[in-house]
């Protein structure tokens, strides 16, 4: 009993005197988690009955509809715009709404407009020339802005309203209750910009034989969106993040004069009235022409037609149901030609329009483009639901609007073009025709989310390019972000953020998001996950105003991935991907003890001569120079006698004998975790590839390690061989090294972004 005291009591000191080490030293630090494969919980708003889980609306989901009759008169001996409307607002949401707010998008450029004053000024060279100099000291500035002439109610007294810049208020007589319906009117007009003169994203071309070209939308005030995330969207239209809008249905009237041809969204309703009877017998044959464009109005129509000036006004009567906004084009100078496009067995219009300044570009690829875009598009999301999408040439333009864009890419004067200028057209009518899928029904906020409508487009986009030309260019793949992700972080925003405050908004809106989806396609996913999910969340939000995390949810509700770790690196960071090769290792098999082995028997109290013809021993050939003591497992007699032993059935679980055996370290300098694709060549030329998920990094974020058992030697390991992972370093990406360090800027500088 006494040494059974005495052995507690020496433990209970050693006990104390351990903990008594311990307080000296402090204790390390708690911490949160920054697992990079947490999930978003901390980030996403919490589910509710208006937004689910899945990410598809919920029950309680609500969205409010604006119809509108507008009557607009196109004066071009002023290039001013005349026009009144009538507004028919249901609230078809549970809150009693005191005013309703009204976009104004055209007093961005009014006489008084902020939009100037938030951007900083500098003389940045000393010397210019008169143009220049004229235009940025002298010129007076644009007239622009709408000039209310009233806003009424629906018994025609003046209803109370105020001005906030590019915003009005519309301040109800009494609270609109859920359900009911508040119906007023607005008066208009405003002068119309030149948009290579004054800029913006609609106005008027002119040409110098004295025609314009009129690409007119944000032309009317217009609702804005009132939902049950942000409540009214009355952000400031300051030039760049573009709209949020509700749906609705039009009955517009567009007086124009006489000898234009007018295109617009929505079905033409008296075309008798406003065609000729040639035209009318044309563009019934284009609803059959499922190969070729046919001409509604040739060339030498157009040019017959740009010399004259009608005294005389026309009146064209469109009518579109459940669309977000209206836009048109309209002018004196329009080829037009037209295709049906087979929309899963429905016919739908692919039309162009424009000068002979677009051809011969235009006639050979524009329609064409059109067609394609509508195929591709419906084929990853929906068919499309409207009777036609018409493309418009302008100048300088690259805008979308429901059914109607307007899109640049211009021949030299003597018609050639360079391939350059061909695929800048055909991207941009791609682009802005896919638009109607993002957001004209697909109806993101844009003013606060430009990468739920550019940059989904954008992804689209690439794949219906590389259906119309496979050795298309598009710029959105992985690879031409890296010098954008690679570059100074003082310069960067997340995706997540909103456009106005964005330094380099064409890689963080388009690019980056683009590339992401590509690469969830292509490397993460697979294509028929990624497509599954993809469509559902486009069918699930058509028509409706999606959220980021509608869309974040959908993809891993119809996929069964977790992508947390993905959405926060890709869209709520500026982090970047680098993975590399940090070490290759070779083992060879001896029958002779290792220094491991024998610090492991000594550890153990293991007698290592009872173990002799009993184990096999991994040893490292240093340099990759195989020793004298290297065997093969056909050289070891009790490991062949185990083999030979086994039964048929057991030896069909077996791979052939490998004769090398490698470790691979890999490590990740960059803070994105992201798979790590191999490409392994062999001696012979051969090669293997692995792709290991993301997961990969789970435990370790900077480096892991993989063991090859391989019957032929290696001769090269290539990370990401194929550039799908947006690496901005790909100099550590090969052994034997292969890129010094000091080239990288080179090799960086060849990687096209």
């Amino acid at each position: 009993m006494i040494k059974l005291k005495c052995y507690f009591l020496s433990v209970f000191f050693i006990s104390l005197s351990v903990f008594s080490q311990e307080q000296e030293k402090p204790r390390p630090q708690g911490h949160t988690d920054q697992n990079k494969f947490r999930q978003m919980k901390d980030i996403l708003p919490t589910p509710n009955e208006t937004r689910t889980a899945s990410g598809a609306p919920g029950h309680q989901y609500t969205q409010q509809q604006v119809d509108y009759t507008i009557n607009v008169r196109l004066d071009e001996s002023k290039n001013q715009i005349f026009g009144d409307e009538i507004i028919t607002y249901h609230n078809n949401s549970k809150d009693y709404l005191q005013y309703l707010w009204v976009q104004l998008d055209q007093n961005m450029r009014a006489r008084n407009s902020k939009t100037p004053d938030i951007n900083s000024e500098s003389f940045n060279s000393p010397f210019s020339g008169p143009q220049t100099f004229t235009k940025s000291n002298l010129k007076k500035p644009f007239d622009g802005g709408f000039n209310i002439d009233y806003v009424k109610n629906e018994d025609g007294s003046d209803l109370s309203h105020i001005i906030n810049q590019t915003m009005m208020r519309i301040n109800l007589p009494k609270p609109l209750a859920p359900g009911e319906v508040f119906k007023f009117s607005v008066k208009w007009n405003y002068n119309i910009n030149d948009i290579n003169v004054d800029g913006g994203r609609s106005g008027l071309e002119t040409f110098p034989d004295g025609n314009n070209n009129y690409t007119i939308a944000q032309f009317y005030p217009r609702l804005c969106v009132y939902d049950n995330v942000e409540g009214w969207q009355n952000m400031q239209f300051w030039g760049r993040s573009e709209f949020a809008l509700e749906f609705g249905d039009f009955d517009v009237k567009l007086t124009v004069p006489a000898d234009h041809i007018l295109e617009a969204t929505g079905e033409l309703q008296n075309e008798k009235e406003v065609l000729t009877k040639e035209q009318l017998k044309r563009f019934e044959q284009a609803k059959k022409s499922f190969k070729d464009p046919v001409f509604i109005v040739t060339q030498e129509e157009a040019k017959k037609a740009e010399k004259e000036r009608s005294t005389k006004t026309k009146t064209w009567h469109f009518k579109a149901n459940k669309v977000r906004d209206f836009a048109f084009a309209s002018s004196r100078k329009y080829i037009w030609d037209a295709m049906a496009v087979n929309i899963n067995g429905r016919p739908v219009m692919a039309i162009s329009l424009y000068p002979k300044e677009g051809n011969p570009l235009w006639e050979e690829h524009s329609t064409r483009v059109v067609a394609n875009t509508l195929e591709e598009y419906s084929k990853l999301t929906f068919d499309y639901p409207y009777n036609k999408a018409v493309s418009v040439h302008s100048e300088r333009q690259g805008m979308e609007y429901p059914m109607i864009c307007f899109n640049y890419g211009r021949p030299n004067p003597d018609g050639t073009y360079s391939e350059r200028t061909k695929r800048g057209m055909i991207g941009v009518i791609t682009h802005e025709v896919g638009h109607n899928f993002f957001p004209m029904i697909v109806n993101s906020d844009e003013r606060q989310w430009t990468w739920m409508d550019e940059g989904l487009n954008s992804f689209v986009e690439t794949l219906a390019e590389l259906d119309y030309d496979p050795n298309y260019i598009t710029g959105n793949l992985p690879k031409d972000i890296v010098r954008y992700m690679g570059g100074d972080q003082s310069y960067l925003s997340p995706i997540m953020s909103q456009g106005d405050y964005v330094y380099q908004f064409g890689p963080n809106a388009y690019t980056k998001p683009a590339a992401g989806l590509y690469m969830l396609r292509q490397t993460i996913m697979g294509t028929e996950l990624f497509d599954y999910a993809f469509r559902t969340y486009s069918q699930r939000w058509m028509f409706k105003h999606p959220t980021p995390a509608d869309f974040f949810r959908s993809m891993e509700d119809a996929s069964a991935m977790d992508l947390d770790w993905f959405w926060r690196g890709w869209f709520y960071t500026t982090d970047y991907n680098d993975i590399g090769v940090k070490d290759v290792k070779r083992y060879y098999l001896t029958d002779k003890p290792t220094e491991l082995a024998i610090e492991t028997a000594k550890r153990n109290n293991m007698n290592l001569d009872e173990y002799k013809d009993k184990l096999v021993y991994y040893a490292e050939a240093k340099d990759g120079v195989a020793a004298k003591d290297e065997k093969k497992i056909s050289d070891f007699k009790f490991l062949k006698d185990y083999l030979d032993g086994l039964s048929d059935a057991e030896k069909k679980d077996l791979n052939n004998a490998p004769n090398y055996f490698y470790e691979v370290t890999f490590e990740k300098p960059g803070g994105l975790v992201m798979p790590i694709i191999v490409e392994i060549t062999y001696e012979d030329g051969t090669k293997d590839r692995k792709t290991y998920p993301a997961q990969i990094w789970r435990y370790d974020e900077n480096e892991v390690k993989k063991v090859y058992k391989t019957e032929k030697l290696i001769t090269s390991i290539v990370v990401d061989p194929d550039l799908e992972t947006a690496d901005v370093d790909t100099s550590n990406n090969t052994w034997p090294k292969q890129v010094e360090e000091s080239d990288f800027d080179k090799f960086k500088d060849k990687v096209k972004s």
